[in-house]
């Protein structure tokens, strides 16, 4: 018992345990429509997109989470303009602004000083660094994005299956879909502190591809993402403090670790559950 408590009894292992459980809660929100609608490699380039807001920000002492905002907006908004402008494919937009992005981030590093642990602590974040401020902005957050979940839930559904019903249904699925962006910039701005940008899909698509695996409803698909990042940050936290590893990076990997086991136990059940039919169908 004292290998499962005596971690959590630290103050700063309790403000990370905190923080990474209400990140797991923005992130399920967010992380179910990215898993649904198929928008993991938006995600990811939005994570990155955010380096040279975050770079900025650094350089002229400003504040990160607003330079980091800013920047995944950017992103975000750059993506919709070329779709709109172009005749580029969406993977093709992501990927031209997901490389120029990360580049300006990397030379705008580049000029600080203290090069290799800024750009450290911008990629892989430090949750163990989490303090009592950063813990009322994930609340606030956490509020947020379940505040839009539950009034864009509607549209959000048939923008996720089916955008001509969208629009018949007058739902305005443009309008659906730049508040779903808003939703997935929070996500990832109110995470990447904890993580860090190169983490940050771990919670944010691991969760919740796990419980789609399990689950069918979508308020289920996003309880039971909550509660498995939960459980990655908790597992996360000890083994990182048992075994001297990177907290955050131990946690995405605990998330990812768990949709591997899932995947096969779902895999071993439906061979069950074959060979069953099979056997009824032949008595």
């Amino acid at each position: 018992m004292e290998w499962l408590t005596t971690p959590f009894e630290v103050g700063f292992v309790q403000r990370a345990l905190a923080g990474g459980v209400l990140v797991s809660l923005i992130c399920a929100l967010a992380g179910t429509w990215v898993v649904l609608r198929g928008m993991a490699f938006l995600g990811d380039a939005m994570s990155h997109g955010m380096l040279p807001g975050v770079a900025l920000a650094s350089l002229l002492g400003g504040n990160l989470v607003l330079g980091a905002a800013l920047s995944a907006a950017a992103m975000a908004l750059g993506v919709t303009a070329l779709n709109r402008s172009t005749r580029l494919s969406q993977d093709t937009s992501i990927g031209l602004l997901f490389v120029g992005m990360l580049s300006a981030g990397v030379i705008l590093v580049s000029h600080s000083d203290s090069f290799a642990v800024d750009l450290t602590g911008m990629l892989f974040g430090d949750i163990l660094a989490v303090r009592a401020g950063d813990l009322g902005f994930l609340v606030v957050a956490s509020l947020v994005a379940l505040l839009v979940s539950v009034l864009g839930h509607r549209a959000f559904v048939a923008l996720a299956f089916d955008v001509r019903k969208a629009h018949t249904l007058g739902l305005r699925p443009r309008w659906a879909h730049a508040v779903l962006l808003g939703l997935l910039t929070l996500a990832i701005v109110a995470s990447y502190h904890v993580v860090g940008t190169l983490l940050v899909v771990g919670l944010l698509i691991a969760p919740p591809a796990t419980a789609v695996l399990w689950a069918r409803r979508i308020p289920m698909i996003m309880a039971l993402a909550a509660a498995l990042g939960s459980i990655s940050v908790v597992v996360g936290l000890l083994l990182s403090w048992h075994w001297g590893t990177a907290a955050g990076a131990t946690v995405a990997a605990v998330a990812v670790a768990l949709f591997f086991c899932s995947a096969l136990a779902t895999r071993i059940r439906d061979r069950a559950r074959t060979a069953d039919e099979r056997i009824e169908a032949t008595s």
